[in-house]
């Protein structure tokens, strides 16, 4: 199962360069730093950020006050040399020469397969820099204004290479200052985007699709209305995709989605899907809700990409107590489809960097949780293998605290394991039936591999009543289950 690690490469590469008093590019990373990126279970690296950045948006973005106040408060001693633009305000899809270019690029690349790991990187569909060559050679690409628009509305439109053009925007928020609106219905769009799609995946395993559901027919009408022209009988991303497969058929493609919209997305051609309502219910929600959330069949479960925090989210451990946060860990890293952990998440980085920066405070690591991720990837990696089963935990008539626990099962040939969460601030008590229906008339051991605490138990009360579980708030197991040998008296 596809297991992510992102690093923001512009930041990294220069805390590289601190530790070992000498530049640093892609190219030139040592060996011991790969290995220390090819943690146990993650199978593909995202290098955030490796494009070429806009110089007309890093002027644009260094005149916007609130994102100046935002670069403050995450770096009180920033200077100017730290403002570095976008990522996502793309001016071609070359690797910086900063970075170390193409082939700084191909040889981290070449790093990563010697540890049997891809690269993912990103692709911006909906729009580019506004001095990217396609606003003075293919206007028709992007989404038009006219004088009177950008008269009557400056914050949202803007004139380069002679014409007007729209700011980029999702339907929801006011237009992004940096960069300008591609056109999702044009023909000339279409055919570029398998085009760059093409041109990436022969430089790495997998892209990682910003806000793609913003390409989508129905979205982009609800945005652009008549502006966009006429809309076409096919929806951009079936258009797109099995263009770049017939290239590259193995290309992990991941969107990042909003709005619900995972299963649209899914069925248009993507692997994976960002799952931002269950962030939304691990974050402010309860057992329930997430419980609620894990009864969608299991293709549609194998389909998205589980996180607690990325780059557009603000740090887990600055956001959730403690507790909740090693228990939302627990629940992401043991769930079926494809995880996503973040550069900084493992050390308790507490501040959200703007990806406008190059630099990122200095933070003291938080050594038990440290410890804990040490812990938990490896078990998870051992857990989650073979067929995922969700459980529902029983009470008693005066005693409903079970309602807090989450439970499930993978089952891979012999080898079986369970996972409980108590997903709440006070202390849980329940009985979990186990699925498993051979237990019976035999003894077993629980291992927790978090811990390596040990549990036997007989197997006809793990089948009736079943297990009978208490845990302490936020409190997660993950258990190796195995028979001690021989017949239970």
């Amino acid at each position: 199962m596809t297991v992510v690690h992102e690093i923001n490469t512009l930041v990294w590469l220069g805390e590289l360069s601190l530790r070992y008093g000498r530049r640093i590019t892609l190219g030139e990373v040592p060996g011991g730093v790969w290995d220390e990126v090819a943690r146990p279970g993650v199978d593909t690296v995202w290098l955030m950020g490796v494009w070429q950045r806009s110089p007309a948006g890093l002027r644009i973005a260094l005149r916007e006050e609130s994102l100046l106040s935002a670069f403050r408060e995450a770096l009180p001693d920033l200077t100017e040399a730290d403002i570095a633009g976008s990522p996502y305000c793309v001016r071609g899809y070359l690797v910086d020469e900063g970075l170390g270019g193409p082939d700084g690029l191909a040889a981290a690349r070449a790093e990563l397969a010697a540890r049997g790991l891809r690269l993912l990187l990103d692709y911006v569909p909906n729009h580019v820099a506004p001095d990217h060559p396609w606003l003075t050679e293919h206007p028709d690409r992007l989404i038009q204004g006219s004088a009177d628009d950008l008269a009557r509305a400056p914050d949202a439109y803007i004139e380069a290479g002679g014409h007007v053009y729209a700011r980029g925007r999702d339907p929801y928020f006011p237009p992004w200052p940096d960069v300008v609106q591609l056109n999702a219905y044009s023909d000339g769009l279409r055919a570029a985007a398998v085009e760059t799609l093409v041109a990436i995946g022969d430089q790495a395993d997998g892209v990682r699709c910003d806000m793609a559901m913003l390409m989508m027919n129905d979205v982009f009408a609800k945005t652009w209305g008549d502006r966009a022209g006429r809309l076409p009988a096919e929806d951009f991303w079936p258009y797109v995709l099995p263009r770049v497969r017939e290239r590259h058929p193995d290309l992990l493609l991941v969107a990042e989605a909003y709005w619900d919209l995972e299963g649209a997305l899914r069925q248009q051609g993507f692997d994976h899907c960002y799952d931002k309502r269950l962030y939304d219910r691990l974050l402010h929600e309860d057992a329930d809700s997430v419980r609620a959330h894990l009864r969608a069949g299991p293709a549609f479960q194998r389909g998205l990409l589980r996180f607690v925090e990325n780059h557009d989210e603000p740090r887990a451990a600055a956001v959730l107590p403690d507790g909740r946060n090693r228990a939302a860990a627990v629940a992401v890293a043991t769930l079926p489809g494809a995880t996503l952990w973040h550069e900084g998440q493992f050390e308790g980085r507490r501040v959200r960097l703007p990806v406008f920066l190059s630099r990122g405070p200095r933070e003291p690591v938080d050594e038990p949780l440290r410890a804990f991720y040490g812990r938990l990837l490896p078990a998870a990696v051992t857990a989650r293998q073979g067929e995922w089963r969700p459980l529902t935990p029983s009470g008693w008539p005066d005693n409903d605290s079970h309602r807090s626990v989450l439970a499930w099962t993978w089952t891979h040939a012999d080898a079986r394991h369970l996972v409980v969460v108590n997903y709440s601030d006070r202390p849980a008590q329940a009985r979990l039936p186990l699925a498993w229906d051979d237990l019976r008339g035999h003894e077993y051991r629980l291992t927790d591999l978090l811990t390596a605490r040990t549990y036997d138990r007989q197997g006809d009360e793990l089948t009736d009543p079943g297990l009978f579980l208490a845990l302490d708030a936020w409190e997660g197991q993950v258990f190796a289950v195995s028979v001690t040998g021989g017949q239970a008296e």
